[in-house]
């Protein structure tokens, strides 16, 4: 089944076009990595398919035009989380993932049980379960991080858009949240993950989505997308596909 959809997507900030004639699909069960070197458009690509900018082209979210369907039932079906630090306010751990429970129901009533297992859930998932009654300003970059994702996880949505979600993290924490990811593909859902580290793409994703230039120029399983000759024209290195754990991992010798 197809959680997401987009059909000749494109994006003009300005007089700038940013996104240019995107089209693509995220399948259920499916963790696809959107890659491409600085400033091809991939954060943008990603805030228009959560709704954030105006984008001209279609986008369906389960099979519904995205423009149909009302921010906060929007927010039941997909979570979002974006690049950078979003944590502002010295709230506690603890209610910042809460907000991910916001879409379910009252914002001003109790938790329910179902909503309190769920955040449990994420702070267990994401470790971040010893820092639950800390102020998230008090926390790291890659702490917060780790909270920003145990939010998104909270939302319980069948869509999650994450925007490089394994900066800040240490090597340890980013093979933990790449696991995170799979496991929520593995229980129905689908991920659309930028991820700039290409062998942790190439070891955790179904499918790979290229970007350069505002346009998707390749898309398909991780071998195929990211092959020596995609790595020169696109990335400007020279790059040697090695054999780990069962799948084909770029690595990057020398810049062209």
């Amino acid at each position: 089944m197809t959680l997401l959809r987009a059909e000749n997507v494109n994006v003009r900030l300005g007089h700038a076009e940013i996104v240019k004639g995107a089209s693509f699909s995220l399948g259920r069960g499916e963790l696809t990595a959107l890659v491409g070197p600085n400033g091809a458009g991939k954060t943008t690509l990603m805030r228009a398919l959560a709704g954030l900018i105006a984008a001209q082209g279609h986008i369906e979210i389960e099979g519904r035009p995205l423009a149909s369907v009302s921010p906060r039932e929007r927010a039941r079906m997909m979570g979002y989380l974006p690049q950078g630090n979003i944590f502002h306010w010295p709230m506690p751990v603890e209610a910042i993932v809460g907000l991910g429970r916001y879409p379910h129901g009252d914002p001003f009533a109790a938790p329910t049980d179902a909503d309190k297992i769920a955040i449990e859930e994420a702070l267990a998932a994401t470790a971040t379960e010893k820092f639950a009654r800390r102020a998230v300003t008090t926390l790291s970059g890659g702490e917060r991080a780790r909270v920003a994702l145990a939010r998104a996880l909270a939302t319980q949505a069948p869509i999650l858009l994450v925007d490089e979600p394994t900066v800040s993290l240490d090597v340890r924490h980013q093979l933990v949240v790449m696991e995170l990811l799979r496991k929520v593909t593995r229980n129905g859902g689908g991920v659309l993950a930028v991820i700039h580290d290409l062998t942790l793409a190439a070891r955790f994703a179904d499918r790979v989505l290229v970007m350069e230039n505002g346009r998707l120029v390749a898309q398909g399983k991780p071998a195929e997308t990211l092959d020596p000759a995609r790595m020169a024209e696109v990335f400007g290195v020279e790059a040697q596909m090695l054999p780990f754990d069962g799948v084909s991992i770029p690595v990057a010798r020398r810049p062209l």
